[in-house]
């Protein structure tokens, strides 16, 4: 079934059209708005700008895509396979992306906001500028990511994997990163106000400059972490380990809570 076929069985009223055969079609700006493609093979395919809302792509063989532009809002791409599609500038408004593969998907300027991305596979990803506040993507790998700047205000990323992520300038205020792998991951300038980071590992990670106002850092790992210029006014740190970290007397006074923190030279806060 080529791609001249798909199109003409939907406008006939068609929306059945599962498990396609649409390797490299060429899909550009086709309306297919709430058609049934589960398990359909579009690897290569050209879809830029198509009219995907509400469709069914769960399963889907999506690899290489390109998705640039395309309005996704309200899809089902659970357990989809998008490793190294381009979405960027695509609407994904409360797609479904549980489980999807994003490996090394470029989605700089996505629109994600309030999608569920939950243990999606995301690493080495570019989601540079994307907007992903209040999405779900809870134990995500995010790991190698590009997150600089990205909008993540709100968003569920509890036990997500960030290891050596890019973070930098990201807006995290009031993100759950509760029990988050952020070994190592580069946080300059990121604002994580109000965020919930108990339990975070933040092993080497770079917090230079970020604004930790508020934040919940309970019993979160910090040891060898740089926190130069880094805002803890109000932060939570009970029994946060600081051991090796960089950061001032100044700016740990500056914290709501240091009960049994372990100081940068290895001893408990008195």
């Amino acid at each position: 079934m080529d791609a001249k076929e798909i199109v003409r069985r939907y406008e006939a009223g068609e929306r059945d059209l599962r498990k396609a055969n649409l390797h490299k079609a060429v899909l550009s700006g086709a309306n297919l708005e709430g058609a049934d493609l589960s398990g359909a093979d579009l690897t290569h395919a050209n879809l830029r700008g198509a009219a995907l809302s509400g469709a069914n792509l769960s399963g889907a063989n999506l690899a290489v895509a390109d998705l640039s532009d395309a309005s996704l809002d309200g899809a089902n791409l659970e357990g989809a396979n998008l490793r190294e599609a381009s979405l960027i500038g695509a609407g994904l408004l409360g797609a479904n992306l549980h489980g999807v593969d994003l490996r090394m998907s470029r989605l700089s300027g996505a629109k994600l906001d309030a999608a569920n991305l939950g243990t999606a596979l995301l690493s080495e990803a570019d989601l540079s500028g994307a907007n992903l506040s209040t999405a779900h993507l809870s134990g995500a790998d995010l790991s190698r990511a590009n997150l600089s700047t990205a909008h993540l205000g709100g968003a569920d990323l509890s036990e997500a994997v960030l290891r050596t992520a890019y973070l930098s300038e990201a807006k995290l205020s009031g993100a759950n990163l509760s029990e988050a792998d952020l070994g190592g991951a580069d946080l300059t300038a990121a604002n994580l106000t109000g965020a919930y980071l108990n339990n975070a590992d933040l092993t080497a990670a770079n917090l230079t400059g970020a604004n930790l106002s508020g934040a919940y850092l309970n019993h979160a790992d910090l040891s060898g972490a740089n926190l130069s210029g880094t805002v803890l006014d109000q932060a939570h740190l009970s029994e946060a380990n600081l051991t090796g970290a960089t950061v001032t007397p100044e700016q740990l006074a500056q914290a709501k809570s240091l009960a049994g923190v372990t100081l940068p030279d290895g001893t408990l806060h008195a």
